[in-house]
């Protein structure tokens, strides 16, 4: 299991646990935390959850590049996304509040993880990134959510070029909520979630609601097709191989 549940006092931590790869998010991980969060909102004991990363270095790097990598038809590429997909809508969906306690980088789908949560605490130590491009992809929950949170620009200059937003960036610009010192993270994230189990449960989950109304599930059809069509490409291929043999990628725009 990638990711370790600790429930009790009616909060829950939820830690992508393997700090050896930088929390990296591997082929398991995105079922994993959609049965998690499906089990803690049908207890009726939890009121909040916090999610974070195991160790002080990050919350998470990402997807597993390497499990890119073996994805060699159309079919299991789609798949793929489309699992992401379902999980990061299971976080907006759920009617618990989640905190995203970030403990170091969120880069990729690290940092889409954090977009889908309901409240950002983050490190002073913390950094931001979608970071997709450099592999020949993009950050398909990312660009749909990040414009909401950071506005357009933002996510086309950190979608564009992979800039690297740190945590006091990250609280200007709507990234993160609270900016904490690294060694008071989970302190002040479950002062929080504290707060919040404090609160009607159903007020609490119908106000994320009524906040998320606008969200379509449609656009996540568009996404997926379109990230399907971009990691069928000789870019994404070359721009994953690249990766994996740390060396420069050589785009070729095909």
């Amino acid at each position: 299991m990638s990711l370790q549940v600790e429930a009790g006092n009616a909060v829950a931590l939820l830690t992508i646990g393997d700090p050896a790869t930088l929390n990296t998010m591997g082929r398991t991980f995105w079922a994993e935390l959609r049965d998690a969060l499906a089990r803690l909102a049908a207890d009726g004991s939890t009121r909040a959850v916090i999610l974070t990363g195991a160790g002080d270095k990050a919350f998470s790097a990402g997807g597993d590049i390497g499990s890119f990598a073996a994805l060699t038809d159309v079919a299991s590429k789609r798949e793929f996304q489309q699992d992401c997909m379902r999980t990061f809508a299971a976080v907006e969906e759920s009617p618990l509040p989640i905190i995203a306690a970030v403990n170091g980088y969120a880069m990729g789908g690290g940092c889409e993880l954090a977009l889908a949560c309901d409240v950002v605490v983050a490190a002073d130590t913390a950094t931001f990134a979608m970071p997709e491009t450099a592999v020949g992809l993009v950050p398909g929950f990312g660009a749909l959510r990040a414009p909401a949170v950071i506005g357009r620009h933002w996510t086309k200059l950190m979608m564009f070029t992979g800039e690297r937003v740190d945590a006091a960036t990250a609280l200007r610009i709507g990234l993160a909520q609270k900016v904490v010192p690294a060694e008071h993270l989970l302190d002040a994230a479950r002062e929080l979630a504290a707060r919040i189990a404090t609160r009607a449960p159903l007020a609490v989950a119908t106000g994320k609601s009524l906040v998320n109304r606008g969200v379509d599930r449609g656009e996540f059809d568009h996404s997926t097709g379109a990230l399907t069509s971009l990691h069928a490409t000789a870019d994404a291929a070359e721009g994953i191989a690249a990766f994996l043999a740390k060396r420069p990628p050589r785009f070729g725009g095909r």
